[in-house]
């Protein structure tokens, strides 16, 4: 026996090493004090500092705000509600307008889940974690977009509506996408339709790629900013730093040309005129 034990403590001493390699369980998550998370690497995620996004802080979305307002309500009321698509050109305030959600709802029990695109295969494992959850929960999927073959694409479609187990009444999803139809579109989609009895059938790839964000009950559309807009949105965030365009002769000539050079006339590039001329504003007053 006596000769056993040398073994015996160098197989503890080994068995400790290699617990302390061993990855540190992680808690669970805070669903009552925290309000925004992401899913990363099989695991929910607290997010500290969420970029809280003001309803009133978003300008020339009015339509967009009261559409994603409305359903957001019914669904943090218990109420019928569906999961939603925010389409169209970039920079307008998709992602912001359910950033807002979260601001105005998080007090009543509101929860935000991010999930990148490549984790959407682990939707299944998310749903599960929240189910029984007594919050209501948005997971968010930004700037979504797949190619023909994405493992992502048929699990997020699943999980829409498709699935044998249902979608739980305590969950929705909320994406952003630059596309529509959140596919590539090609001139042999189009060629592949035809004509039957004077009725227009699309073919396969275009009934595939409908077939996905038709499940998003809710489409909301973004487009493109006028002039007018853009200035009136740079007004906006110019006023939130104190100042306006008419600060200095040259204030609104400077945003013009600023979006010129970016080519855009977006909300985002009206903010960061607004925070890169505030900036300059400041550094001439020191």
């Amino acid at each position: 026996m006596s000769g056993l034990e040398p073994l015996l403590q160098r197989a503890e001493r080994l068995l400790g090493r290699l617990e302390a390699l061993l990855p540190v369980a992680a808690s669970p998550p805070d669903w009552e004090h925290v309000v925004a998370f992401r899913w990363r690497d099989g695991g929910i995620e607290t997010v500290h500092h969420p970029h809280a996004v003001p309803p009133d802080s978003l300008h020339r979305v009015d339509r967009q705000k009261e559409r994603l307002d409305r359903n957001t309500r019914q669904f943090v009321a218990g109420l019928p509600a569906n999961n939603a698509l925010l389409w169209g050109s970039r920079g307008t305030g998709k992602s912001s307008l359910v950033k807002a959600m979260l601001h105005a709802y998080a007090d009543q029990g509101l929860r935000l889940i991010e999930v990148r695109p490549d984790d959407l295969t682990e939707l299944p494992l998310i749903i599960d974690r929240i189910a029984d959850r007594p919050e209501r929960f948005i997971l968010f999927c930004d700037d979504l977009s797949f190619e023909a073959d994405d493992p992502g694409y048929k699990a997020l479609k699943a999980s829409l509506d498709g699935s044998l187990s249902a979608a739980p009444d305590n969950l929705l999803i909320y994406a952003t996408s630059n596309r529509r139809h959140l596919l590539p579109e090609s001139m042999r989609d189009n060629l592949d339709s035809r004509h039957v009895d004077g009725e227009l059938h699309h073919g396969e790839a275009v009934e595939e790629r409908i077939s996905l964000s038709e499940r998003f009950g809710l489409w909301i559309a973004f487009h493109p900013f006028d002039q007018d807009a853009y200035l009136n949105i740079v007004e906006g965030w110019l006023a939130h730093y104190g100042l306006n365009l008419t600060h200095a002769a040259d204030t609104r000539e400077r945003a013009l040309r600023y979006a010129l050079e970016r080519g855009s006339r977006s909300g985002r590039v009206a903010a960061q005129f607004a925070r890169d001329y505030a900036g300059m504003v400041g550094l001439e007053q020191r």
